[in-house]
């Protein structure tokens, strides 16, 4: 049986960018753009009425911006997953966006199949979470991030010691494999503790691990 296509929405308030992207996609097989938009208004109508498995997301529009948008798409019951596309080195919205639901974000400038990489991940469930892009994201945006209502480092209830070393290590962007390396436990065991933080913090992703661990102040820019 042919697997189905991943289907995608394209949101972009400029034209040539949209058409770029929807060549790039429209090439390359198992992917299907089902929906474009030039606002996060037109952005979230269609996400409610195409429920699309991605949307690929423009943070900076007229009117409701990416953030915004990102926010009521993944605020649903069966929401799309949404990756941020951005110019990284002069956006200082993408740490707010993915405090908002997104899974991941894309620099446009990136190599063209980086991009299809990035969606084929998010659509299976996984967020764009690289520790390389970990890194740069964090360090760049986590000194900034809006006050947080949560409970001081070490004291998230019902999450044991164990369980905090995992999180803070997440969210210096390690793998599991070298999270188990860095604890001498099994991959194993490292998965299973990572599956329950996901379950106690209410995480719903990797990249909303990371945004937690350095919100509780388990990780900073300079650790």
């Amino acid at each position: 049986m042919t697997p189905l296509a991943v289907r995608v929405v394209l949101v972009d308030d400029q034209p040539l960018v949209r058409a770029g992207l929807r060549v790039l996609v429209a090439d390359s097989p198992g992917l299907e753009i089902v929906g474009e938009a030039g606002t996060g208004e037109q952005a979230v109508r269609l996400a409610e009425d195409l429920r699309p498995d991605v949307v690929v997301m423009d943070v900076r529009m007229p009117g409701m911006n990416g953030i915004e948008a990102t926010g009521l798409i993944t605020a649903g019951p069966s929401p799309s997953r949404v990756i941020v596309l951005t110019t990284f080195d002069d956006d200082e919205y993408v740490y707010g966006a993915l405090r908002a639901g997104a899974s991941g974000f894309l620099v446009k400038d990136m190599d063209l199949d980086d991009i299809l990489t990035a969606i084929r991940v998010v659509a299976a469930g996984e967020a764009l979470i690289a520790p390389s892009v970990t890194r740069r994201l964090i360090e760049e945006f986590a000194a900034r991030p809006e006050p947080a209502a949560t409970p001081p480092a070490g004291s998230v209830e019902g999450v044991t010691d164990r369980e905090r070393e995992v999180l803070t290590l997440v969210g210096r962007g390690l793998s599991n494999a070298e999270i188990a390396d860095r604890l001498t436990i099994s991959p194993a065991t490292a998965k299973a503790h990572v599956g329950r933080l996901f379950t106690k913090l209410a995480a719903r992703d990797r990249v909303q691990l990371v945004i937690i661990a350095y919100e509780l102040g388990l990780v900073s820019p300079s650790r």
